[in-house]
């Protein structure tokens, strides 16, 4: 009951270049690879099926390494934001979306960017409660390090001018005093405490059209982190089981493990890889700091553009260094998310206080403004770097005026990362960024930002490009042996493109799509070709 795959050129992702010709699969694995003749003519398996590629492309099946699967389709089924490019269109959208809810439904939307607009002053209170003054509102920053809140919201959570920001967040006020109603970080927990909890069946609807949505942009899994946010871990590990395994929604899910949640994933005889195929349990996610859109990102010195901050450490460095010492405790690598050079520093400073043992890779994701003593430091650990190449298409040109030049040499320096022998993995952070794989190769290989080129010398490969969502995300869940190639023995996982991604002119990337996906040798989508 064997597949043969053929018709168009076949990347196995083994080495630069390395093609065949045609692919068998049976059972969900690939059983061989080679010419079309000599797979034809294999006596241990019956071709009952053949798929002619029509002179597509096909890949190993890509993969997201950073994701929040969960708030991805959210932004799929409420209210998305990041697409007005004007301060009138947003709000004049919040309005409009307010006056379709029932009474005491909450108002929350997603993805705002005031770095899209005429004035990148961020949304405050005020203009909120001119808008909507009879229902909460929370409107989260595309950086979901940042949240605006009306005066309802507050209220609702106890937030005047005279509470305290907490440790690792920030209460944001006016000069004179007054609430804007920013709360930053740790302090968006505030206004998260009181808000109805997340419905079981919002979750799943929201799940469903994420993988759908990923389905069609030729992803076949994620390494996700969702555990912590949506009424605890065994409801929200209850409803990946429904939507994935009992529903029968076939998708890849490698679920990091949000320290918050440790306890109950312990108590639940939960362990690192435990699982199955479809979803498993990967490192524990710690923050380390916050997001350079809302100055949050830990620093080492001030920010060029606001020289009185230098960020927001969500730890101190004796508390995240014991949050690892916890992880170890339970023979599990950490996954730090770390986005300013002084947090990449507390990260690094934390693993060689508690070297990894067993089985398992730490990681430290996003890894944007870095330093090259942390660059030689982090190459003699056994981490994966987790990237996000999509990011540059938000934060250029402005992120040079935040950080300044001088610290541009070491910043998004992927090529770099790659040369000094650091293992690199790809995502998009969504719902932070779209979560196209093809943007991010795009990024990763053109460094093109409306029509400028920044930072050359740091470009990709298109096939480094498609390594980092390819072999980068299954060495960084500890699958390099099953997956991120094509190969005998490999699952038969594919993306299968419209175009032929590695010679097609590189400005073109990212107009690629997905003309099919295929998981465990089953098509989960196809696109007719225009």
């Amino acid at each position: 009951m064997a597949t043969l795959w053929h018709g168009g050129p076949i990347y196995t992702m083994a080495a630069d270049g390395d093609k065949v010709e045609a692919v068998l699969t049976e059972n969900g694995r690939i059983i061989g690879v080679g010419t079309l003749a000599d797979l034809e003519g294999r006596t241990y398996a019956s071709i009952d099926n053949r798929i002619d590629l029509g002179g597509c492309t096909m890949i190993p099946g890509l993969v997201d390494s950073h994701i929040h699967l969960i708030g991805h389709g959210e932004r799929l089924v409420r209210l998305d934001l990041s697409t007005y490019k004007t301060r009138k269109e947003t709000l004049y959208a919040v309005k409009e979306y307010s006056l379709g809810l029932k009474e005491g439904e909450w108002v929350i939307g997603e993805g705002w960017n005031e770095n899209l607009w005429e004035t990148n002053e961020p949304l405050n209170k005020d203009e909120l409660d001119e808008i909507v003054a009879d229902r909460p509102v929370l409107l989260k920053r595309t950086c979901r390090h940042a949240v605006v809140a009306n005066s309802v919201a507050l209220k609702a959570a106890g937030v005047d001018e005279t509470t305290v920001s907490p440790p690792g967040g920030m209460i944001d006020k006016s000069p004179d005093g007054r609430l804007t109603g920013i709360l930053k970080d740790t302090a968006q927990e505030l206004v998260y405490s009181i808000m109805p909890e997340a419905s079981e069946s919002y979750m799943a609807r929201a799940i469903k059209a994420s993988i759908r949505d990923l389905y069609s942009l030729g992803i076949t899994g994620v390494h996700t982190e969702d555990l912590n946010y949506y009424g605890g871990f065994s409801k929200t590990y209850g409803v990946f089981k429904r939507a994935i395994e009992e529903d029968g929604l076939k998708f890849r899910t490698h679920l990091l493990v949000h320290h918050g949640v440790l306890d109950d994933y312990i108590a639940d005889g939960h362990t690192y890889l435990s699982g199955n195929e479809w979803i498993e349990f990967g490192a524990m996610k710690i923050f380390s700091d916050g997001a350079l859109g809302g100055r949050t990102a830990l620093l080492s010195e001030p920010y060029s553009d606001a020289p009185g901050t230098n960020g927001v450490a969500i730890f101190s460095r004796e508390e995240l260094s014991a949050l690892v010492g916890r992880a170890r405790e339970h023979q599990m690598p950490v996954a730090i998310h770390a986005i300013g050079d002084l947090a990449f520093e507390y990260c690094l400073d934390a693993l060689e206080d508690n070297p990894l043992r067993g089985t398992g890779r730490d990681r430290l994701i996003h890894a944007q403004i870095l330093r090259e003593d942390l660059i030689e430091r982090a190459k003699k650990l056994p981490l994966v770097l987790d990237l996000q190449p999509v990011f540059m298409l938000s934060d250029y040109p402005w992120v040079i005026d935040r950080v300044g030049i001088d610290r541009m040499r070491y910043s998004y320096a992927w090529k770099t990362l790659l040369e000094s022998g650091i293992p690199c993995s790809g995502g998009s952070d969504a719902p932070i960024e779209y979560p196209n794989p093809f943007l991010g190769i795009d990024a990763a290989v053109n460094r093109t930002v409306n029509g400028k080129e920044y930072g050359r010398e740091e470009a990709l490969s298109v096939f480094e490009a498609v390594s980092l969502y390819t072999k980068g995300s299954a060495y960084a869940a500890c699958h390099e042996q099953d997956r991120g190639m094509i190969g005998e023995g490999l699952l038969a996982d594919f993306t299968i493109l419209d175009r032929d991604i590695f010679i097609i002119q590189k400005d073109t990337i990212r107009e690629t799509e997905a003309v099919m996906t295929v998981i465990g040798e089953e098509i989960v989508y196809t696109r007719t070709l225009k």
